[in-house]
């Protein structure tokens, strides 16, 4: 199919279709592959989707575009440093992949993650706690917004009394992420090259630290891990770090916004969720495939000309992946548009496919599951204040900019009364083992020495 020039990008980032896009996806499927006439490819079909995604002639390297598609592509990276893997293809992609999942788990960290889940559930935990007081809440701003980056920040083993910084900069690079035609685009460009900037010059010297004295947090596992072909560069500490910081938040973020939206309009699913916490594990899978955080692969280029569903495609030429529509394809998931977290052979692509899916989907997932099961139990009563709610302008990293929620009762934190109960237990028993220790200390002196007060024959 060939539409008029940009007329399809235009549908697919027309913004006054950010609370519901499906609808334009499900007309697009009717042709697997269609093309503007001078704009991207566009992969709607969810064969044809996983099919590329695990194509080697199908590149994550802008360098390979053709001159044309090029320059059409938004300045997102900082000049300054490296591209990240994910925009890199063999075998530069699988060096610094390699060297970047070890910390994640097998077999170098086999239990990082289960080690992660008390931690988690803390902030968590904490982050619920301030709602104490209130009757309504802005979800993002109040829970899915800090819970993701303070996350990253223990895992990069940043200093409490440093996480704001992270924040911010976190707040600064999320938001330029997002279009805004209203902005004045060089003043936009400076904040963003300002944080960028502060947030490497703050990376690289903890990276320094790490060096000097390295800790078991992640970012000593990056600075000191080595695989077949060596360590990774400062360089490319830096931008694997900023990547942590970028893609690990905004993705979470989102993942746990639209599934709390998505709960909150199937109130039957909730209550089952309150009711039976093992839910959450298939209910997270089918999230990810119903109202996916990342929406579309806009930057892919093949290698050499590739056929696919009836289309010859270009060398070079540019090539965009709509993940959410094959998420929402009849022919592989029947009844695509019903939720349903009982749903079998649930294989989305949610984190993608092949060798560029989301190296962080673990920890995401946990995140995620620890998340959406401790606001189901906690929140007595919550409801949508707003719906649909006003949405980011990013077409790919798709999820509401505020989600108001009003609850009517906030249900006691347990992970904090178990860590009470725990300190107390602990309290008693040190108390406990004092006194029995020295009931059997006396004991022992006055059998060994035939006298109460311990000195032998009684003689003082």
């Amino acid at each position: 199919m060939t539409q008029t020039q940009g007329s399809l990008v235009r549908q697919i980032t027309d913004y006054a279709h950010r609370a519901d896009p499906y609808p334009i996806y499900a007309e697009l499927r009717k042709t697997p592959v269609a093309h503007d006439e001078e704009g991207p490819y566009i992969v709607s079909t969810y064969w044809e989707i996983h099919g590329l995604l695990h194509d080697p002639r199908l590149s994550s390297d802008a360098r390979n575009l053709d001159p044309q598609a090029a320059s059409e592509l938004p300045e997102e990276d900082d000049p300054g440093l490296p591209p990240s893997f994910l925009k890199l293809d063999p075998p530069e992609h699988d060096r610094l992949r390699r060297l970047a999942t070890a910390p994640f788990g097998p077999p170098h960290t086999p239990r990082r993650l289960h080690e992660m889940r008390g931690e988690l559930s803390r902030i968590v935990g904490e982050l619920i706690d301030g709602f104490e007081g209130r009757d309504r809440i802005d979800l993002v701003d109040h829970f899915s917004y800090p819970f993701p980056v303070t996350v990253i920040c223990r895992l990069l083993g940043v200093p409490r009394e440093d996480e704001p910084r992270f924040h911010a900069w976190a707040d600064t690079l999320a938001t330029s992420l997002d279009p805004d035609p209203d902005a004045d685009a060089a003043e936009r460009w400076r904040i963003t090259r300002q944080a960028r900037t502060e947030l490497a010059t703050y990376l690289s010297e903890l990276i320094e630290e790490r060096r000097r004295a390295p800790g078991d947090d992640m970012l000593s596992i990056l600075v000191g891990g080595e695989g077949p072909e060596g360590r990774m560069s400062r360089m490319e500490l830096l931008s694997t770090a900023a990547l942590l910081l970028v893609a690990g938040h905004e993705t979470t973020v989102n993942l746990i916004t639209n599934g709390m939206l998505t709960l909150l309009r199937n109130p039957d699913v909730l209550t089952r969720l309150r009711k039976d916490p093992h839910l959450v594990v298939p209910l997270v899978e089918e999230l990810l495939r119903f109202d996916p955080p990342v929406q579309m692969l806009p930057q892919r280029t093949p290698l050499s000309e590739i056929d696919i569903a009836g289309v010859t495609i270009p060398r070079g030429a540019s090539v965009w992946l709509l993940l959410a529509s094959g998420n929402r394809d009849p022919q592989r998931f029947p009844d695509p548009d019903r939720f349903d977290p009982q749903r079998r052979d649930n294989q989305h692509l949610g984190f993608g496919s092949g060798i560029h899916s989301c190296f962080g989907a673990p920890l995401a997932r946990l995140e995620a599951q620890i998340a959406l099961t401790e606001l189901a139990r906690r929140l007595d009563g919550p409801r949508l204040l707003e719906d649909p709610p006003t949405y980011r302008r990013n077409a790919v990293l798709r999820g509401p900019r505020h989600l108001p929620l009003a609850f009517e009762e906030l249900r006691p934190n347990r992970s904090a009364n178990r860590s009470t109960n725990q300190s107390a237990n602990r309290s008693t028993d040190r108390s406990t083992n004092r006194s029995t220790n020295r009931s059997a200390n006396q004991s022992t002196n006055r059998s060994a020495n035939g006298s109460p007060n311990g000195s032998p024959n009684g003689s003082r």
